[in-house]
């Protein structure tokens, strides 16, 4: 049947199993949006900024695990969405991105709201496309969500010309096509667990690869088949429980003194959807010196990459995983794994009483809903969230680790809530939170139920604390001192408005907040000299910081 482009555009999201889109409409994609508003049957929520949008779209993805989808016109339109196409690509999220275009008469021509978005996004996206034709366009799309959700998980973006959205072409509907995975290599695998089964003191590192193959079960099931310890990167938190007596914590310059450690003893690292990145391997030349490691990724690039490996595994992690477990022999009463143990015990008893911003993290994890969904901006309260909130569950946490986006964790918990309906927890900092709390107004206008914990320090905390660590206490613009009330700006926005000004007030606040099935800002007056630690440089080990830190003292 003949439809206009616009049509054959929605027409083509309804097979993806689309049910709700990000946006924001503008000149050049109003065909689309008379298109979605005569359908009728997707819900578009407008954001108040592309790029909270896109980060909606973000937040969406990373829990469900589908493809999230955002729009936005051309020009400033589209260029408000490269930083949230960016840390989609950085973190393996899949996302389709559509805008919108001047038409092809006009195009090279310096038009109004004219440019080249697909030349902006080629470095951050694993595809894009400029759509000239009309009869290209429903392959374009198919092909669009194919790719975004196969293999390394990532964005694509759609430029679509004007004159495409208003041309027509036959539409025939098509059942959307999935790709199974590849067979990973059997004699890849076989070597893998020779090497994993001489291993006297091995040692799992689990990834965010872990948590986008749907792997939970199985990294559990090769913990106790090995009686092997648990660490993860910032990414993987929510692959392996955080309660189960194997895990050890996260690792790398934030990450637990045991995980530490036990990289540093153990001698098998077996790396699951990980890419070892400078925030994981900070001396890579010391990293895994000596030791054997394996890498389970889907993604060539990655094997032997940052770190040598010894046996790289190409392929799914999960399965690899379901063809590797049966290759290895059941241990019990491991004595590395009893060490792990002792050890995190240790640290955990000689930990000193939590400070403000750190107890009202350890009380929220006690007085939330357990299937709260957590998602952080970025800097000490990131840190502070992964350390003391404990995750679960897999898509169960959401944050910018790979890009480091300040301002992605309003729209993302805004995503995550529409796409789950549960309550939504955002941890954020003053500074992060100035740069998207225009987005309260879009949870407001659209009655979700996510309660912010603003750590509110009057300070870029994470940098100020470099500052105070490296640059002799210069902190160059990051006592920041803003004015805002942020009790008063929540509820000019119909949000509620709390605050916590000491530690008594945080489990009565928290429980108000969580009680409220609609947006809560909370005002956490915490002090600017409470510090992620440990904080480990590139370059150095644990104990280098540490003896460092201490002489700082």
């Amino acid at each position: 049947m003949k439809r206009i482009g616009a049509e054959i555009l929605v027409e083509c999201l309804k097979e993806q199993g689309v049910k709700t889109v990000f946006g924001y409409p503008g000149g050049t994609v109003l065909d689309i949006y008379d298109a979605l508003y005569r359908d009728g049957t997707i819900e578009h929520v407008i954001t108040s900024h592309e790029q909270g949008a896109a980060h909606a779209a973000d937040g969406w993805a990373r829990v469900t695990g589908k493809t999230g989808v955002v729009i936005a016109t051309s020009g400033p339109g589209a260029t408000n969405l490269v930083t949230g196409i960016a840390t989609a690509y950085m973190d393996s999220a899949p996302l389709v991105a559509i805008t919108g275009n001047v038409g092809l008469s006009l195009l090279g021509r310096d038009s109004f709201q004219e440019i080249d978005i697909f030349g902006i996004t080629l470095p951050i996206t694993k595809h894009n496309y400029i759509v000239k034709d009309v009869k290209d366009l429903a392959g374009i799309v198919r092909e669009a969500f194919l790719i975004a959700n196969t293999g390394r998980k990532g964005p694509v973006l759609i430029d679509i010309l004007k004159n495409v959205q208003s041309d027509t072409a036959d539409y025939v509907p098509q059942t959307p096509v999935t790709h199974s995975a590849k067979p990973v290599p059997a004699r890849d695998l076989e070597r893998a667990a020779q090497a994993i089964g001489a291993a006297e003191r091995p040692l799992i590192l689990t990834g965010g690869g872990a948590i986008a193959a749907e792997a939970a079960e199985q990294v559990r099931a090769l913990a106790e088949r090995l009686d092997a310890p648990v660490v993860s990167t910032l990414m993987g938190l929510g692959a392996f429980p955080a309660s189960h007596p194997l895990f050890m914590g996260m690792i790398g310059m934030h990450g637990t003194s045991t995980a530490a450690k036990l990289c540093l003893e153990s001698d098998c690292i077996l790396a699951i959807g990980t890419r070892f990145s400078d925030r994981v391997a900070l001396n890579r030349d010391k990293f895994a010196a000596g030791k054997t490691v394996v890498q389970i990724d889907i993604d060539n690039a990655e094997l032997n990459k940052n770190v040598p490996v010894t046996h790289p595994v190409l392929g799914d992690v999960k399965e690899a995983l379901l063809t590797l477990l049966p290759m290895l022999e059941a241990k019990k009463d491991r004595p590395f794994a009893e060490r792990a143990k002792a050890l995190r015990a240790a640290e955990r008893a000689a930990q000193k009483a939590p400070e403000l911003g750190h107890a009202i993290l350890i009380e929220a994890a006690k007085c939330a809903p357990k299937d709260a969904i957590v998602v952080t901006d970025v800097g000490q309260h990131q840190m502070w969230t992964a350390q003391y909130y404990p995750i679960e569950r897999p898509r169960t946490f959401c944050t910018s680790g790979g890009l480091g986006t300040m301002g992605y964790g309003m729209g993302a918990a805004i995503g995550a809530a529409k796409a789950t309906g549960k309550h939504v927890i955002l941890v954020t900092g003053d500074g992060c939170f100035n740069m998207n709390l225009n987005e309260l107004s879009t949870a407001v206008t659209q009655d979700l139920p996510i309660t912010v914990l603003l750590m509110n320090n009057h300070a870029l905390g994470m940098v100020r604390q470099w500052q105070k660590l490296f640059y002799g206490r210069r902190f160059s613009q990051t006592d920041v001192r803003k004015k805002t009330d942020y009790v008063k700006f929540a509820e000019s926005f119909g949000a509620k408005g709390l605050r916590i000004a000491k530690k008594e007030d945080i489990v009565p606040v928290l429980r108000e907040a969580f009680a409220t099935p609609s947006p809560v800002v909370v005002d956490c007056m915490i002090g600017n000299d409470e510090n992620v630690l440990p904080m480990i440089k590139p370059g150095q080990t644990y104990d280098t910081i540490m003896t460092e830190w201490e002489e700082k003292q």
